[in-house]
């Protein structure tokens, strides 16, 4: 670890990088972690990845010798160049750097990358994502990512804030907005967590490494009705979540303009008890809810 992180050193020395907090710029300087993370990512030599925040591209370059294809997304300027430095310092040719803020970043715009045209465009499940992602943008980041209605990844292999991955892949009676979304687009679980001093500089909390398998959508026609029926799903969960410290079927009544007690005998009648909250349900409950609460939201 200590030759990584003199390496790590000196790179930002040469090329004048100062580390940001703010962008959650922390390096990881342990090499056995980032073998950990190749492993986790399973990859084929037909694999495509998409990698965010590379930083200073020693995974990129493990990525690169295994996949088929890696674009790397890298917000800093200065980052950026120096990995296109590296890059093209060892010939590897099957990277493309993208200086771009992931959250504006638009597959489509790289179809060629992702090997999708035309009407392959919109077929989910054609790349994974491997990414250390910074902590503040990790739950908008996989709302983009998960609900997206065409390049959708196939699995995600995450460092996230430890206390966010174990959020992840909570169950009843710890579920929250972010666990019910989440498991609702895939299967995630928890490789292994990394102490904070495997950074340089070292964060004030502890990481995991997650991976998320993505559930394939439904082969169906009506891909319209299929966004409008996810919509509504979630329009549930966030009435449903509105207020912790209410229960669910006040919560759900306020937000669906229904009486209390006609909530609770659809919440009987889901097998569900009236007096629960809805960290209680687990992904499944809210379906059979939500199946039964649609017609109301029409």
């Amino acid at each position: 670890m200590s030759d990584l992180l003199s390496k790590t050193r000196e790179i930002c020395r040469l090329f004048e990088i100062k580390p940001s907090r703010s962008k959650g710029q922390n390096f990881l300087i342990n090499e056995r972690i980032y073998d950990d993370i190749i492993r986790a990512a399973d990859l084929q030599a037909d694999d495509i990845v998409l990698e965010v925040g590379p930083g200073l591209g020693f995974l990129t370059a493990k990525l690169a010798h295994r996949a088929k294809r890696v674009i790397a997304v890298e917000l800093d300027d200065r980052l950026a160049d120096y990995l296109q430095t590296g890059i093209d310092s060892q010939d590897i040719n099957n990277v493309t750097v993208v200086n771009e803020d992931i959250l504006r970043f638009n597959p489509a715009a790289y179809s060629d990358d992702f090997g999708a045209t035309g009407a392959c465009a919109g077929t989910n499940g054609l790349y994974k994502i491997v990414a250390n992602l910074p902590y503040n943008i990790s739950s908008i980041f996989l709302r983009r990512f998960l609900g997206r209605k065409d390049f959708q990844p196939k699995e995600l292999i995450l460092m996230l804030q430890q206390e966010v991955a174990e959020r992840i892949v909570a169950s009843p009676p710890d579920m929250s907005l972010l666990a019910v979304s989440v498991q609702y687009y895939g299967e995630p679980e928890i490789i292994r967590t990394v102490k904070a001093g495997n950074f340089w500089p070292e964060p004030q909390v502890d990481s995991a490494i997650i991976r998320i398998k993505v559930k394939m959508k439904p082969d169906i026609d009506d891909g319209f009705d299929l966004i409008a029926r996810d919509k509504r799903f979630f329009q549930l969960l966030r009435i449903g979540f509105s207020s912790k410290r209410k229960m669910l079927k006040n919560n759900l009544a306020a937000g669906l303009k229904l009486e209390p007690s006609a909530l609770s005998r659809e919440l009987n009648g889901q097998g569900l008890d009236p007096q629960a909250r809805a960290e209680a349900l687990s992904l499944q409950d809210w379906q059979k809810l939500f199946a039964a609460l649609e017609p109301f939201m029409l």
